[in-house]
């Protein structure tokens, strides 16, 4: 699901950049942000898209298995893990003006669609019921660490918080006869 969360943030995000710069040209891309030679690892003249941290969403946390009653048999779902990406845009362009250009303009999309939801973005994967994206803010400290945690020399760049994205394991935990009767006894005293 990570990686359908992700594909369908990108597209939405490149058909915007397409649509505002009349080019499809410049493209944001899934990349992580250095190869192991320390080298940029998305292409030049484009937006790479990382994620640089995940995080449970400990607000939504369900702890309790769903039930299901299939085939007769009652099936235990173990519960979705929520998470929260952080996801660096990092825009590697020759010409310094042009990356600030196109930062513009992503943050400019995020700002006007801060919330995608299955009923209102019809190309949302099966799954996903919503997807929320929230600017952090990084001082010049934590800057300099997410640069050399990702082992790249800083590039023009925003980081937003990715959150409500679902982890969910298909494979039924718990098989077993419904429950079909309440047998009770009352005692007087």
């Amino acid at each position: 699901m990570l990686d359908a969360a992700l594909i369908f943030l990108k597209d939405e995000v490149n058909a915007f950049l397409a649509l505002r710069t009349g080019s499809d040209t410049v493209r944001v891309v899934l990349s992580k942000v250095a190869d192991e030679a320390g080298k940029y690892a998305f292409p030049i003249d484009s937006i790479g898209c990382s994620v640089v941290s995940f995080e449970e969403d400990r607000v939504l946390r369900n702890q309790a298995p769903e039930y299901a009653t299939i085939g007769g048999q009652q099936v235990a779902t173990p519960p979705a893990l929520k998470l929260n990406l952080h996801l660096l845009f990092a825009a590697h362009f020759t010409h310094y003006d042009q990356a600030l250009k196109y930062l513009a303009l992503i943050l400019t999309f995020f700002q006007s669609h801060p919330l995608f939801a299955a009923d209102r973005s019809p190309a949302m994967p099966a799954g996903l019921d919503n997807l929320a994206l929230d600017l952090l803010t990084l001082n010049y400290e934590q800057l300099n660490q997410l640069w050399a945690f990702v082992g790249a020399r800083q590039l023009p760049s925003v980081v937003y918080r990715l959150r409500h994205v679902p982890l969910v394991d298909s494979q039924p935990a718990a098989i077993q006869p419904p429950l079909t009767t309440i047998r009770t006894t009352l005692r007087s005293r």
